[in-house]
């Protein structure tokens, strides 16, 4: 390892976040009772412009008197090039109590971006004298964000998650899609002409290279990288299929834009059995070898060593911190 690292930053569960418009106070009760890790309150995108102000005092109103439990409960506010987001920070940190856990900043560009936010985080909280420390959230979603990330992942201790928002990110790039994830069939590789010239058309993962860029910058800093929206709530195979993949990658939860996600979130960013059993067994096979002074040993054939020990660990560690929550 290198002798430069940085810890985690994000120690919670955070399979699924169930995003709640600002502007829908009748859904807040649902949502703190909902089997969610988490909550984000919107102020952005899922309020109409009309409706901004109305919904920030929703959402302060929201902070202060929903049992939200033990949940992590944040705000997404309005971008940095609207005249909404300052106030978004100072209402909701200066009338919004204790209970604010993280503020979600969008289409984040540059470092800078979350150094503002930072800076205006930090003076409310001196300001109103606050308990604990407000965290922070950013959304990569733009052309500029993408290339800034390493840059972005550096610029506030406060940063905590890191999400990729796939539709903006798409507008940005100009890419001809009109999904919210998903894929696309014009993604594809052909395959050689088989007997007959036939050939076999393999779908891609157009956002393969997004996320993987995205969690390599969030993981070198100790920031948590989370999935961003499936839009089309109704396809259920399709979300879970996009889940299993970012969870491959190493992204740690995904959002829900529909409570009918939450369940399909939980379940695929639990470890499977299986794989929670291997790491059980890895753990028991490098015990059992360092009392006999080996550094290394077989496992099903298969070698095992310090960097299985990693692995391994990791998939138990979160097993054990579901299985103490009881979700």
């Amino acid at each position: 390892m290198s002798f430069t690292r940085y810890e985690p930053r994000m120690t919670r569960l955070y399979r699924s976040k169930l995003f709640v418009p600002g502007s829908r106070p009748e859904f807040f009760e649902k949502a703190a009772k909902s089997e969610a890790d988490v909550v984000c309150l919107d102020l952005e995108d899922a309020v109409a412009v009309g409706d901004k102000p109305a919904a920030r005092k929703n959402v302060i109103g929201a902070l202060n008197d929903v049992d939200w439990g033990t949940k992590f409960v944040t705000i997404r506010i309005n971008g940095l090039d609207t005249h909404f987001c300052y106030r978004d920070v100072i209402e909701v940190m200066e009338e919004g109590g204790e209970r604010l856990d993280a503020i979600m900043v969008p289409k984040v560009g540059v470092g800078a971006d979350l150094y503002a936010i930072d800076m205006l985080i930090s003076q409310c909280e001196e300001a109103v004298g606050r308990k604990t420390q407000v965290g922070l959230e950013v959304i990569i979603e733009s052309a500029l964000g993408m290339e800034n990330v390493n840059e972005i992942a550096a610029a506030s201790p406060r940063l905590q998650t890191m999400h990729f928002g796939a539709a903006d990110y798409a507008a940005s790039t100009g890419m001809r899609t009109t999904n919210i994830g998903g894929s696309n069939a014009d993604y594809t590789v052909l395959t050689d002409e088989g007997e007959g010239g036939a050939r076999d058309a393999h779908w891609g993962d157009m956002w393969h290279y997004m996320l993987a860029r995205m969690v390599a910058a969030a993981r070198a800093r100790g920031i948590t990288p989370i999935d961003g929206p499936f839009g089309n709530f109704n396809d259920d195979e399709g979300f879970q299929n996009q889940a299993k993949r970012t969870a491959v990658m190493g992204c740690e939860g995904k959002w829900a834009i529909h409570p009918k996600q939450v369940p399909l979130a939980n379940a695929i960013y639990t470890p499977p059995a299986k794989e929670v059993e291997r790491a059980r067994a890895i753990l028991a096979a490098m015990k059992e070898a360092e009392a006999k002074g080996l550094g290394a040993a077989t496992l099903d054939g298969m070698l095992i060593d310090a960097a299985s020990i990693r692995q391994a660990q990791g998939i138990v560690a979160k097993m054990e911190q579901i299985e103490a929550r009881g979700a």
